[in-house]
């Protein structure tokens, strides 16, 4: 699986050690994790927490990624912007529990965590046991498990409506601002691992013509 990991201005300055605590609970399992930033608070490109959920439709519509782990101060923000979006599923995720039952019962594809709100002593602790409850085993299994059957109904009724609620992403990326668009995608390591890794032509298209 590739995780991306995406960190907003308020909260770059945890960049580092949110992608160490990623990297050492996915590795081991096979994940790849491909950090787009912010780097720092200093970055010559900035990220809001809308331009979070912009980048991360882009990689889960692309095909660059299968999963996002974002957030900001609260994830609040980023969980909302994230679910503005076609293609992606993003739980506001507090503790492993959280992790878990989000992973099984709803079986997203990207959450958004709180990076200040909480997040004291342990917070690199707390990290990994979400990030060990959230990749654990396959998702979307059910909790509990009397509930499997009417949960995995339920999701894929989610999806359905998700497809008529939605523009598809296309029609999203031609019509947004396109500098808010181009900010989004103008991190300093953007090009190098999403051309390499997505799938979808037209997308990637698209945003060379926005770069150039």
């Amino acid at each position: 699986m590739k995780i991306a990991l995406i960190n907003e201005n308020s909260q770059a300055a945890k960049n580092e050690m949110i992608c160490s605590a990623l990297k050492k609970v996915v590795e081991p399992m096979g994940h790849e994790v491909f950090n787009y930033g912010m780097y720092s608070a200093d970055d010559k490109q900035q990220l809001t927490y809308v331009q979070n959920g912009i980048l991360a439709a882009i990689l889960l519509n692309a095909k660059a990624a299968d999963y996002i782990i974002t957030g900001c101060g609260t994830g609040e923000g980023a969980m909302l912007a994230c679910n503005v979006f076609p293609g992606v599923l993003c739980g506001h995720i507090v503790d492993p529990s959280d992790a878990y039952m989000f992973a099984q019962i709803n079986d997203g594809n990207a959450i958004a965590l709180p990076f200040a709100k909480g997040f004291g002593w342990g917070a690199e602790l707390n990290l990994q046991y979400i990030f060990e409850k959230l990749f654990l085993g396959e998702s979307g299994q059910g909790y509990p498990k009397d509930r499997v059957i009417p949960e995995q109904r339920n999701k894929k009724i989610l999806d359905e409506v998700k497809k008529v609620t939605h523009q598809d992403m296309m029609t999203i990326l031609r019509n947004i601002d396109q500098e808010l668009l181009k900010g989004a995608v103008s991190g300093e390591r953007f090009q190098e691992y999403f051309f390499a890794n997505c799938k979808n032509d037209e997308i990637a298209d698209y945003i060379k013509h926005v770069l150039a």
